[in-house]
């Protein structure tokens, strides 16, 4: 599939799909996990966020991830980790990935997207992921990254009305899957925004988490954003 052709607007089922699903209030029994959670970890009470009332929709807190890691072996490898300050862990066993968002941030349905968290003040601070199927195997196979990363950005991220500047971009592997981030900002004539992207293939997938916010603000939350970015993976469904 060539990059230019990219449609990235193909997603199963929505994110408001997602959160009407069952949750527990409670550690549940293996064969009962849902395919999907969200972790809490080390939350600011001084946000205001409505913590109790979160919890309640994605209970699955880190004092039950050690009865519970044999029963998410994919997901096993983001458990052991530890999360860093003021973040949780999304993780969707169901669709085959997971990604740290900040503690504070809210669940919302963005559309075309599989899932997504904002600001609860900031609407354009915000995390999306979506994905599309793909015949590629790895995201070697989409090309060299200097191609495949200006090729998304120029010609699918950016609008006719928008500049799109790429600063840098960056490779890793972690548990043998390959992934791409790059930063780069789109600036129209009233407007800028930053982005990190991370992008994978896999389980016939091509999968984009995107973390933005406005370009006024990028300096002060750049390293907040870049670990979202970092953190996404893909697991294997």
């Amino acid at each position: 599939m060539a990059v230019s052709s990219l449609s990235l607007s193909l997603v199963p089922r929505t994110f408001k799909d997602k959160l009407n699903e069952p949750r527990w209030s409670e550690s549940p029994r293996a064969s009962e996990l849902p395919l999907h959670h969200a972790i809490a970890c080390s939350c600011d009470r001084t946000t205001g966020f409505d913590e109790e009332s979160d919890c309640k929709r994605r209970p699955l807190l880190l004092g039950v991830v050690g009865s519970l890691t044999a029963s998410l072996l994919p997901a096993s490898s983001l458990l052991a980790q530890e999360m860093p300050a003021n973040y949780r862990a999304f993780v969707d066993l169901s669709d085959g990935y997971s990604y740290y968002y900040p503690s504070d941030w809210r669940e919302f349905d963005f559309r075309g997207h599989d899932s997504a968290f904002k600001d609860r003040y900031l609407q354009l601070q915000n995390v999306r992921v979506r994905f599309i199927p793909t015949d590629k195997k790895d995201i070697h196979d989409m090309g060299p990254m200097d191609e495949v990363v200006s090729n998304l950005v120029k010609n699918i991220y950016a609008t006719p009305n928008q500049i799109a500047n790429i600063f840098d971009t960056q490779e890793r592997t972690v548990d043998g899957r390959d992934y791409y981030t790059f930063e780069y900002e789109l600036r129209s004539p009233n407007f800028a925004s930053c982005s990190f992207a991370t992008i994978a293939v896999a389980n016939g997938r091509f999968y984009t988490l995107t973390v933005a916010a406005n370009e006024r603000r990028w300096r002060r939350v750049r390293n907040k954003l870049k670990v979202v970015a970092d953190s996404f993976k893909v697991l294997d469904i």
